[in-house]
């Protein structure tokens, strides 16, 4: 049986009160994906802050690819943002990115001021999921997600799992691809990655 790319809605309330606004991570086709932790905060077992971030693999591997990616590319052609940073695609979509590469003639410097980024990156990357999973599938997440990048024009979306250690390849003109981490990954214009071996030559457990 294959499982649907959409997932089950997300509660806006629980018992009968408001989800804050402030525990949305995500909102697509109008629906909001919260942060994975949510529900300890509401239940007051955890603080916002204590969800607000990710975790130090997450962060390890985002600043090495932020870094690898970031010396070898085009800063005459590209702009690189991390942190999160926020996309609007349109009414009732606006996604986050752990890693986006804009072309800087779509992303001008004049648009990069104190909203999301309203036009596509030509490559969005992304490590794990940041949004609590709801009765439904991870890889439905994230066939959801990847689908309304590439549907706003966004070139290749690259999707590493560190509890896989695969990494998916996406693009709107190829058939999808999913490899393990250890195998070469091409950014874009030549530029290639590759995480597992980055991990193993550093001695971490998870290569």
């Amino acid at each position: 049986m294959i499982a649907s790319p959409y997932p089950a809605r997300i509660p806006e309330k629980i018992s009968g009160k408001k989800i804050p606004s402030v525990l949305i991570h995500e909102i697509i086709d109008g629906k909001p994906y919260y942060l994975k932790g949510y529900r300890e905060v509401l239940a007051k077992t955890k603080k916002i802050e204590d969800i607000m971030g990710s975790s130090s693999l997450q962060a390890f591997l985002i600043t090495y690819l932020t870094i690898w990616i970031g010396k070898q590319l085009d800063e005459d052609k590209y702009f690189i943002l991390t942190n999160e940073a926020g996309l609007h695609l349109d009414k009732g979509n606006n996604l986050a990115g752990d890693l986006l590469i804009f072309d800087n003639k779509k992303l001008t410097i004049d648009k990069i001021d104190r909203n999301y980024a309203n036009v596509p990156p030509k490559i969005a990357v992304e490590i794990d999921i940041n949004v609590a999973l709801e009765g439904y599938e991870e890889h439905s997440y994230m066939v959801l997600k990847i689908k309304k990048l590439l549907d706003f024009g966004v070139e290749k979306v690259i999707w590493f799992s560190t509890a896989s250690k695969k990494v998916m390849i996406a693009t709107a003109d190829e058939e999808w691809q999913t490899q393990n981490w250890d195998k070469d990954v091409e950014i874009l214009d030549g530029i290639v990655c590759n995480v597992g071996t980055y991990l193993k030559e550093k001695g971490s457990e998870f290569a």
